[in-house]
């Protein structure tokens, strides 16, 4: 069952109505994105493939459905809203593009006739290209007269700002850590930054341009911190074998090496990371049963508030729908079978 037929299942009309209408800014959207690198990309050499159906899908843009939403429970128009989740595309291509390179993959946020293979360069494109996208939304916006050109300048620093301190965070970790830190040190000083702080990103620009125009939005930006942990936590449970290896920072690392149950904790220190063919044992957390069911548990408990917060009460039963698909898009459905979960 797709979002949208979950909606319309569970919604009435009106509701339904709601997230059609939000559907369809998200793609426009989109498909300014692509409209404009294409332009960029004119006589470059680079030809931009057309854009696909499967590109716009909520849930192949499901985060991005999200901080959408977000702008409309802060009560700001659609035009505006469009002008945010054209720039988050762009900060999501920046991401992307940066954690390709250092991740040594390709996810791909614009499709082009470069070869597979020449995946760096195309991450490094992509980068450049949604930061040449970003500044000419801004400044479409500025000869429209609806951004100063004080405006324009400052929404461009705060975009690089809000990325540059998750950024710190993923450079400290590409040096192996001295020691394994507690879980809550984990949450409060490497989670905090990496993806809670990333959550709350897509506020850097309504932040300074509508500071006059909006209600409060705290509890709105709290709620996307607490998704963004959550979801660092499923990531967690699903990369520890790889980030055992690599010595990088893990929730549920910590929670084995620092918890009470000595039989884990003798597991993880004499662990075989690897499989003989040099894959990563994806299957070694079930192998560590306490630890995998209090990471399950913080997890889900921080989407489960952080998805309450962010939807109006109308529209709650979104919470089980987003909880489900986004721990099974991040892959760690598989690792929640026997935790409680809390219902509408």
């Amino acid at each position: 069952m797709t979002i949208m037929q979950k909606i319309k299942d569970s919604g009435g009309k009106e509701i339904e109505n709601t997230f059609k209408s939000l559907k369809e800014e998200l793609e426009e959207a989109l498909c300014s994105y692509w409209n404009i690198a294409t332009q960029i990309l004119d006589k470059s050499g680079i030809k931009v493939i057309p854009l696909g159906s499967e590109y716009i899908s909520i849930e192949r843009n499901f985060f991005s459905a999200l901080f959408l939403y977000s702008y409309f429970r802060a009560g700001i128009p659609k035009p505006r809203r469009i002008l945010y989740a054209t720039a988050n595309q762009c900060l999501r291509g920046m991401v992307t593009g940066c954690d390709n390179i250092l991740d040594n993959e390709y996810k791909k946020t614009l499709d082009t006739d470069l070869p597979q293979q020449a995946s760096k360069f195309r991450s490094i494109l992509d980068i450049m290209i949604s930061d040449r996208v970003l500044f000419s939304i801004l400044h479409k916006e500025h000869k429209a007269g609806s951004l100063t050109i004080d405006q324009v300048l400052t929404a461009t620093y705060a975009s690089l700002r809000t990325l540059a301190k998750s950024g710190a965070q993923e450079a400290s970790e590409e040096g192996e850590y001295k020691e394994i830190l507690s879980p809550e040190n984990i949450l409060s000083t490497i989670h905090h930054y990496k993806t809670g702080l990333l959550f709350q990103s897509p506020w850097a620009l309504p932040d300074i341009i509508e500071p006059n125009g909006v209600k409060d939005v705290s509890d709105i930006e709290n709620a996307l911190f607490q998704i963004g942990i959550g979801c660092q936590i499923l990531d967690d449970m699903v990369d520890l074998a790889m980030d055992i290896r690599m010595k990088r920072h893990n929730y549920v690392a910590s929670l084995i090496w620092h918890g009470a149950n000595l039989k884990e904790r003798a597991g993880l220190e004499g662990k075989f990371i690897t499989t003989g063919n040099g894959k990563e044992n994806q299957e070694i957390l079930f192998e560590f049963p306490d630890a995998r069911r209090i990471a399950a548990t913080t997890a889900l408990n921080f989407l489960n508030n952080g998805t309450r917060m962010l939807f109006d009460k109308a529209h709650h039963f979104m919470v089980n729908a987003s909880i489900s698909f986004i721990s099974g898009r991040i892959g760690a459905d598989r690792y929640l079978f026997d935790i409680e979960r809390q219902t509408n």
